[in-house]
């Protein structure tokens, strides 16, 4: 399938992990889905997808929320991008990132995984680090706070008040991820806000 993209959010299953900074890139996904009034199925290749256009007669879209908690990430991703034969330049990963302040979104394709436990193991799974990235600042934690336990914090009140645009804006993102390519969502998106 020529036009056929795989967006995944990565984030860990259950109500328990559902609304925490570590599941930010499946909230993107959810916005996308809802965007197109898509639902979620089960697929046997260990995720949740949902299936749409970009726009009518536009490329496809396979969003995917995979089963499996977070470092365990790359076999689902693997099994859907072999399933719907999509190569890895054509899998963007939504997830979090400790390195890049809340509120603000960084796209590149390949690199390393900066630590990210998820995007380490999608790639090593790929075969390759090569595949566009959706990177959604949480921030770094306060004081000592493990940077473990803060991932797996709620939102703080402050942050859940722009947490919608974040998670819209992200989903923008992908969106001209797809239709345009990297350089133009990273002029979008990298330059300072007005």
């Amino acid at each position: 399938m020529a036009d056929t993209w795989l967006i995944v959010g990565l984030g860990n299953p259950g109500l328990r992990y559902e609304a925490t900074r570590h599941n930010v890139g499946q909230m993107v996904i959810d916005e996308l889905a809802g965007r197109r009034n898509e639902g979620f199925k089960v697929h046997k290749a260990g995720a949740r997808i949902a299936e749409g256009w970009l726009r009518p007669g536009g490329p496809k879209l396979v969003l995917a929320k995979p089963n499996t908690f977070m470092n365990v990430s790359g076999g689902p991703v693997a099994n859907l991008a072999k399933f719907f034969d999509i190569p890895a330049d054509r899998v963007v990963v939504v997830h979090d990132e400790l390195d890049i302040p809340f509120d603000t979104l960084k796209l590149k394709t390949g690199g390393g995984h900066g630590g990210h436990n998820g995007v380490r193991d999608v790639a090593k799974a790929l075969g390759t680090p090569e595949f566009p990235r959706v990177r959604v600042g949480i921030g770094r934690p306060p004081g000592r706070q493990d940077p473990a336990d803060w991932v797996l914090d709620a939102f703080g009140q402050a942050e859940r008040k722009t947490l919608p645009i974040l998670v819209s804006d992200a989903a923008d993102a992908v969106e001209l991820l797809v239709d345009e390519g990297l350089v133009a969502a990273q002029q979008r998106w990298h330059a300072p806000r007005a």
